[in-house]
C-alpha cells in the first residue's frame, strides 16, 4: 500500500512540532528565584499570630527577670544598664526582605543603606514597652548592633521617632571594624552594671558564639542554659543570623544561589 506524500509531509511536521515542545530549551526552563527560600519565613514574621506572641513573651519575661535583677543584684556602685541588639530586636525589617524577594535580588550593603534611611522600621511587638519600663526603673539602655557606623545618624532617628529611650549617639554602638560586639559590651561594663541582654542571634549575649559551627553552637546553649530566659532573652527570628552564615554555610559568602539550596537541603533531617 503506498502512503501519500503529502500525509508523510505532514506527520513529519506534526512530529517535530511536538519533539520541540517538550525538550528543554533556554527560554523554558524554570529559574529558582533567589530569595526563594526566605518567602515563608518572611511571611511569618509579618503575618503569623505566633511571632507576636513570642514577642510579647520574650518582652513579658525580660520585664519579670529585670524586676528581679534590680532586687537581687549586689549594689558596686555602678547604675544598672540593659545592652539590647537592634534588628530583629528592636526594630522590624521584614519590609526589606521582603522587597528583596519581591526584586529576586541577594544582599547589598547599598539597598540595606537605603532601607535604614527611609526611618521607618516598626518596633518588634512590645519592645517599646518594655525599654520604656526599663528607663522608668532607672536602667540605661545601650543599642550594640552590626549595623555600619555609616548607619548611625538615621537609626538613632528611627529609634527615636518610635520612642525609644537613651536613642542617642551616646548608646547606640554601630559596627567599625569587627562584627564581633564584645570590645563594646566592655566598655559599657565599665562603667555600668549589666543586668540583661537582649538578642535574636547567641552572639548578641557572649564571645562564646562568634564564628561556632552549629554543632558547637547547640553545645554551648546547652552548657549556658540557665541563662536563657533569666540574663538573655531571644526574639524569634527566622529570615537571617549566624545560625545560616556560620551554621549553614560555615563562614562562606561565596556560595552561588544554587549551592547554597543544595547546602540547605543537604542539612535537612529526615527519616
Amino acid at each position: 500500500m503506498r502512503i501519500n506524500k503529502k500525509i508523510i509531509n505532514l506527520l513529519v511536521c506534526v512530529i517535530t512540532i511536538i519533539s520541540c515542545k517538550t525538550l528543554p530549551t533556554k527560554h523554558n526552563v524554570l529559574k529558582t528565584p533567589i530569595q526563594e527560600h526566605s518567602v515563608k519565613a518572611v511571611l511569618w514574621q509579618q503575618l503569623s499570630g505566633e511571632y507576636k506572641a513570642l514577642a510579647y513573651q520574650a518582652f513579658l519575661l525580660a520585664k519579670i527577670q529585670l524586676d528581679n535583677a534590680i532586687q537581687s543584684s549586689k549594689n558596686n556602685g555602678k547604675p544598672f544598664a540593659i545592652v539590647t541588639d537592634i534588628d530583629e530586636t528592636v526594630l522590624d525589617n521584614s519590609p526589606y526582605f521582603a522587597k528583596m524577594i519581591k526584586l529576586d535580588k541577594n544582599f547589598s550593603k547599598k539597598m540595606w543603606k537605603d532601607w535604614g534611611l527611609l526611618e521607618k522600621a516598626a518596633p518588634v511587638p512590645g519592645a517599646l514597652e518594655f525599654f520604656q519600663y526599663a528607663a522608668s526603673k532607672n536602667v540605661a539602655v545601650f543599642y550594640i548592633s552590626n549595623r555600619n557606623e555609616n548607619q548611625l545618624e538615621e537609626t538613632v532617628k528611627n529609634l527615636k521617632k518610635l520612642g525609644f529611650p537613651f536613642a542617642n549617639k551616646e548608646h547606640t554602638f554601630l559596627k567599625k571594624q569587627t562584627s564581633s560586639k564584645e570590645d563594646r559590651r566592655k566598655k559599657v561594663l565599665k562603667a555600668h552594671n549589666i543586668v540583661m541582654l537582649l538578642g535574636d542571634n547567641l552572639s548578641d549575649f557572649t564571645s562564646a558564639f562568634e564564628r561556632k559551627s552549629t554543632k558547637d553552637r547547640n553545645n554551648i546553649v546547652k552548657i549556658m542554659k540557665t541563662e536563657f530566659g533569666k540574663k538573655f532573652i531571644v526574639l524569634p527570628n527566622p529570615i537571617y543570623g549566624d545560625w545560616e552564615n556560620h551554621g549553614l554555610y560555615s563562614g562562606k559568602y561565596t556560595w552561588s544561589p544554587t549551592q547554597r539550596d543544595s547546602i540547605r537541603k543537604s542539612k535537612l533531617i529526615s527519616y
